[in-house]
């Protein structure tokens, strides 16, 4: 029988939060995303995970306060389901998801939805998993989909206008973030470093409300790079990456 813990006030300082475990470098991200968690908590914020050390965990919330560009009626929203390394094909995934689904009825929504991508795309859910469960597209944009698993036949959830320009006015490298994932701490720094040292214009977004969030040109989820003016992808980047990606482009 799988142990799991729901992070509250009273157990967050004491708890690990899965995603950057044990990498030090990382621990300002992680009280960071800490700090994030229990200001979210009071809107029904539920970051769930296993009772072991891994990175193995379900994070949502209802849509209303969810920080991503989707507008939603009586919905949940998953930020992220992550099962990593030997805890993969035992299940667990299953447990988590069908928590989630389950405590979205018992609230009395009108259903669960997240993010994915018609192509496999880093610190997104696997589309397949979730359609296992009955997730259907009821929204994309370009290569990103919304899934939602309804409970009723009330309104579904949908993109927000804001989110399908995918483009902005600046034709710098601009980067939007949040801390709602702890890796991105560490990653701003290291490339605001590069860009200092290299004399390279990146422009950095903090998205640090929900009316930033909800108003992001993009299909936002905690990271957003954008290029010459267009959405380029959702990974995020260190220097090494951040070189790669620049230099792939302008060939």
């Amino acid at each position: 029988m799988n142990e799991y813990i729901n992070l509250t006030l009273d157990n967050i300082d004491n708890e690990h939060i899965c995603c950057a475990i044990g990498d030090s470098k990382h621990q300002k991200g992680v009280d960071s995303k800490k700090e994030w968690i229990k200001n979210k908590l009071k809107d029904g914020h539920v970051f769930r995970k296993l009772n072991a050390r891994g990175k193995i965990f379900i994070e949502y919330e209802p849509i209303e306060t969810a920080w991503v560009p989707i507008t939603g009626n009586n919905y949940e929203y998953i930020y992220c389901l992550w099962v990593a390394g030997s805890f993969k094909e035992k299940g667990i995934g299953k447990e988590l998801l069908e928590y989630s689904i389950n405590d979205a009825k018992q609230k009395g929504r009108s259903g669960i939805c997240t993010l994915t991508s018609k192509k496999k795309k880093p610190f997104i859910g696997e589309k397949s998993f979730f359609e296992h469960y009955g997730f259907k597209v009821v929204d994309e944009i370009d290569d990103y989909e919304l899934l939602a698993l309804q409970f009723d036949n009330k309104e579904t959830p949908k993109f927000n206008d804001n989110a399908r320009k995918m483009k902005i006015d600046n034709e710098d490298f601009t980067i939007y973030y949040s801390n709602e994932c702890p890796y991105v701490e560490y990653e701003v720094k290291e490339l605001t470093e590069y860009a200092k040292q290299n004399n390279i214009k990146i422009n950095f977004i903090k998205i640090d409300s929900l009316e930033k969030a909800k108003n992001a040109p993009c299909v936002f989820n905690n990271w957003a790079n954008f290029y010459k003016g267009k959405f380029i992808s959702n990974t995020i980047l260190n220097a090494n990456s951040f070189k790669k990606l620049v230099d792939s482009i302008e060939k």
